[in-house]
C-alpha cells in the first residue's frame, strides 16, 4: 500500500492521481483583487487500473467533475500530479516520497527547507517529469489526447448542431491525422455499429436523434481514437431507465472487448453499484471513503457514506431502511470548515473532528476511510463498540438500488 490510501499492487495502473488540488480564485473589489479561493479539489488520490471502472460519487459541488477534468488535463491543478502509466516500482517510490513529505510536514522540527525535504522534492520532481501529464509539452499532450477521452453529461450541448454525424466522428481522426477521407468515413461507420446505430445515421444532424441515440454518438466519438481511459461524466443522468440499461450494456461490452478504463461520475447510486469495480466517495473536495463496490455498499463506514446510501428507497413496500437525515447545509467550498469538513453535519461528531484533519487510512483490506471513528484498523485493537460499523440492514444491502436520492432526498 502506498501513501494517501492508494495501493500500488497492480502492475497496470493507467492513471494515478496523487494529492490533486485545485483552487479557483475569487476576485472582488474595484481592482478585482484576489480575495479568496474556492477549494474545488483538495488532496485527492486514487488509481485507475486497466480494464477497471472507478465510480466517483458525492453531493453536487463536491468536485467530481473537476477531478475528471484534471485527469484529462482539460484544466491544470494548483498542485499534485496525475501519473500516466507509471511502472509499479516507480509508483511505489512515488508513494513513499509523498509519505515522507507528509511526515516532514507534521514534524515541527523538520519544517523548513532542510536537506531531506529538498532531496525528497527533487526526486519527486524527477518522477513527475517522466510520468506526470502536467509536465508534458504541448506536442506530447496532443498525442496523449488520443489515449484519454471524455463523454460529457449533456449529449445535446456537446454535439455541434451544424455538423453531421459523419463529420462529428471524423473530426478527431482528422485532427490527429489518421487516415484519408475514405478511411475516416469507414471508421465512423464502424463506430456507429459498435454503439448500436446504423450507418444511415452518418448523414443526420444531432437534433434528429433521441437523447439515448445522441449519447451513443458521444460514446462513439470518444472511442474514435481507440483510447485507454474515458471519463464518463453523468452519461445516463438524462435518460430513462430502459435507455440507461442499453448504454450501460454498451459500456460494459466495450470495456470487455477493448480493456477500457472508466472513471464513472454519477449521482445514480444503483448505476454506480452495477458498473463499478471500486467506488470513491467525495465530500467538499476531499475523498472520505474508498473501497471495492460491494463491501462499500453492504457495509459503509464513513458517516457521510452511510447517510448517502440510507437515502436510497427500496423497491419493496414491505421492507424499510433506517434513514439517516443530515442536519444543516453543505458548507461553502470557499470557506471549508477546519478539521474534518463533515463535522458540521456529522451525527457522530467528536471534539477532535473540528481540530484535526483525519487521514485516509486502510481500516479493512482494501477499504479506506478518513474518519476519527477509525483511528486504527478494525480488528487491530479498535473497540468495535465505539464504531458505527454496521450495514444499513441485511435486507437493504441485498435490495437493488434504484433511486437517485442523496442524503437530503436529492441526488448528490
Amino acid at each position: 500500500m502506498g501513501a494517501n490510501g492508494t495501493d500500488t499492487s497492480a502492475a497496470s495502473v493507467v492513471l494515478a492521481a496523487r494529492n490533486l488540488r485545485k483552487l479557483f480564485p475569487i476576485r472582488g473589489g474595484v481592482f478585482s483583487s484576489h480575495v479568496g479561493d474556492v477549494h474545488a479539489v483538495d488532496g485527492v488520490s486514487f488509481d485507475v487500473r486497466e480494464g477497471e471502472t472507478v465510480g466517483l460519487v458525492g453531493e453536487s459541488g463536491c468536485g467530481k467533475t473537476t477531478v475528471g477534468r484534471l485527469l484529462l488535463r482539460l484544466i491544470d491543478p494548483t498542485s499534485g500530479h496525475a501519473f500516466y502509466r507509471p511502472p509499479p516500482e516507480a509508483l511505489a517510490r512515488i508513494d513513499a516520497l509523498y509519505g515522507t513529505l507528509e511526515a516532514l510536514a507534521t514534524d515541527e522540527a523538520s519544517k523548513g527547507q532542510g536537506p531531506e525535504l529538498r532531496s525528497t522534492l527533487n526526486e519527486l520532481d524527477t518522477f513527475a517529469q517522466q510520468y506526470s501529464i502536467y509536465r508534458r509539452s504541448l506536442r506530447s499532450v496532443q498525442e496523449l489526447r488520443s489515449k484519454l477521452q471524455i463523454v460529457f453529461q449533456d449529449p445535446f450541448s456537446s454535439l455541434s448542431p451544424r455538423m453531421m454525424v459523419k463529420d462529428i466522428l471524423g473530426e478527431p481522426l482528422e485532427i490527429h491525422h489518421m487516415g484519408n477521407r475514405a478511411q475516416r468515413q469507414e471508421r465512423a461507420a464502424e463506430l456507429l455499429r459498435e454503439v448500436g446505430l446504423n450507418t444511415e445515421h452518418l448523414y443526420r444532424f444531432p437534433h434528429e436523434f433521441s437523447g439515448g441515440q445522441r449519447q451513443r454518438i458521444c460514446i462513439a466519438r470518444a472511442l474514435a481514437l481507440r483510447p485507454e481511459f474515458i471519463v464518463l461524466d453523468e452519461p445516463t443522468s438524462a435518460l430513462d431507465v430502459s435507455v440507461q440499461a442499453q448504454i450501460l450494456n454498451i459500456l460494459r461490452n466495450l470495456q470487455r472487448e477493448q480493456r477500457l478504463s472508466y472513471l464513472f461520475i454519477s449521482h445514480h447510486l444503483s448505476v454506480v453499484r452495477s458498473i463499478s469495480h471500486r467506488v470513491v466517495v467525495m465530500y467538499l473536495g476531499e475523498v472520505v471513503e474508498r473501497a471495492d463496490t460491494e463491501p462499500l455498499f453492504r457495509r459503509p463506514l464513513h458517516p457521510y457514506t452511510q447517510a448517502l446510501l440510507s437515502a436510497i428507497p427500496i423497491p419493496d413496500p414491505e421492507l424499510k431502511r433506517e434513514r439517516i437525515v443530515l442536519s444543516g447545509d453543505v458548507p461553502s467550498p470557499a470557506a471549508p470548515p477546519s478539521g474534518c469538513r463533515f463535522h458540521t453535519r456529522c451525527p457522530a461528531v467528536m471534539p477532535i473532528c473540528s481540530k484535526v484533519v483525519p487521514k485516509l487510512l486502510e481500516v479493512r483490506a482494501g477499504h479506506f476511510v478518513a474518519c476519527h471513528l477509525y483511528p486504527t484498523p478494525i480488528g487491530a485493537g479498535t473497540s468495535m463498540g465505539t464504531l458505527p460499523d454496521r450495514p444499513l440492514s441485511m435486507e437493504s444491502a441485498e435490495a437493488p438500488l434504484t433511486s437517485e436520492s442523496g442524503p437530503s432526498g436529492t441526488t448528490s
